[in-house]
């Protein structure tokens, strides 16, 4: 029984009504740039962030690279971050002229190391950018305790809806970080039909900024503060994703349940390492990655039979030729480099049937002798 990495079509199926509905009351009132559409959809993000202002744009890589602008990271500065994530994290930094600076993960979370982050600190950090890799929240309170007057962007993309327990308060992804960032691309829990993103923050006066630098940076039409970008959520976008994000806790908790399904059904093969939830810590697995030594015989045994799989991420950033001037070299990220080797990411998404769970748990033991 073949059984893909992700089925978007088996989620659109339970919904299609509502979200031709959201459509295509948009086309009929004919507001496509911003507007209602938008402004509920941050309301909505807003409370589910637990935060003051959710301020829509174009896409989740547009998210990280407004909120270095608002926080005035430009040239000669430097940023924190990690290399194992996705390129937008450190592409971002490089764009507005600044330097990433790579430091190790925490190898059960895959998340930033603070004490790592820490040791990283010069006179030039601007920032730090902890990512909430594949559904689980970063110990962001570390991160803040060990950089206290350092500027915390948390990139969320993976993660809205996760929450953490910090001093016995259930804190949600974006709530504790200076700014917050998401991404609604089609394959996140809370996907659209197309590009999305949207920053988060407590901050009053960042709100304002990040309002204006999506709009060319400028609060009025034709007036301009300063020089920004072209970086709105399309209206049509932001009907879509607020008629899905009702759902949403639903779809995470189906994610987690297939989740401790797996675990429970892979425990036992030594092999295999399987994803390690911090205590306190509500993942929503945007992904459910294994650890394995033979990892790519094992993809190439999962192909053969029809299974979908994918590595996230094959080679950390700080060695990506692009990065090549920073002067990283092999093994200076030791624990990255060893999850980038071993990582494999399977179905995780909330409509696998159990005839489908047990065709990947039976394929996965099938290679093991089990």
């Amino acid at each position: 029984m073949p059984v893909p990495l992700l089925d978007l079509k088996a989620q659109h199926a339970t919904i299609r009504d509502e979200m031709l509905a959201a459509v295509t009351k948009v086309i009929d009132d004919q507001l496509f740039i911003l507007g209602e559409p938008v402004e509920r959809l941050e309301r909505m993000v807003a409370e589910l962030s637990h935060t003051k202002h959710a301020i829509g744009c174009a896409n989740g890589t547009d998210a990280i690279l407004l909120a270095l602008r608002a926080l005035d990271v430009g040239r000669g500065d430097e940023v924190i971050t990690t290399p194992f994530t996705f390129f937008a994290t450190a592409g971002t930094v490089h764009n507005v002229g600044a330097t990433p600076v790579f430091v190790d993960i925490e190898p059960r979370s895959f998340n930033i190391s603070p004490e790592a982050a820490a040791a990283a600190v010069t006179s030039r950090t601007k920032a730090v950018i902890p990512v909430d890799l594949f559904g689980q929240m970063a110990a962001i309170e570390d991160v803040r305790k060990r950089m206290p007057n350092i500027p915390l962007i948390e990139d969320a993309a993976q993660s809205i809806g996760a929450s953490r327990m910090i001093a016995g308060e259930k804190v949600m992804a974006g709530q504790a970080a200076t700014i917050g960032t998401f991404s609604f691309f089609p394959s996140k829990n809370l996907g659209g039909y197309g590009d999305g993103g949207m920053v988060v923050t407590q901050d009053d006066h960042l709100a304002m900024r990040l309002r204006r630098l999506r709009v060319h940076g400028g609060a009025r039409t034709y007036y301009h503060d300063e020089v920004g970008y072209n970086s709105r959520l399309d209206a049509l976008q932001a009907a879509v994703l607020a008629a899905k994000l009702p759902h949403l806790s639903h779809w995470s908790a189906g994610r987690r349940a297939n989740a401790a399904y797996y675990t429970s059904n892979l425990a036992d093969i030594p092999e295999i390492t399987t994803p390690w939830v911090e205590p306190g810590n509500e993942s929503i697995f945007n992904q459910y990655t294994i650890r394995v030594e033979r990892r790519d015989e094992l993809q190439a045994f999962l192909k053969e039979r029809g299974i979908g799989s994918s590595i996230y991420y094959p080679l950390p950033l700080h060695l990506q030729p692009c990065f090549a001037y920073l002067g990283y070299r092999e093994g200076q990220c030791p624990e990255s480099e060893k999850a980038a080797k071993e990582v494999l990411s399977l179905p995780i998404f909330p409509e696998l049937t159990s005839s489908q769970l047990d065709e990947v748990i039976g394929t996965v033991r099938a290679f093991f002798g089990r």
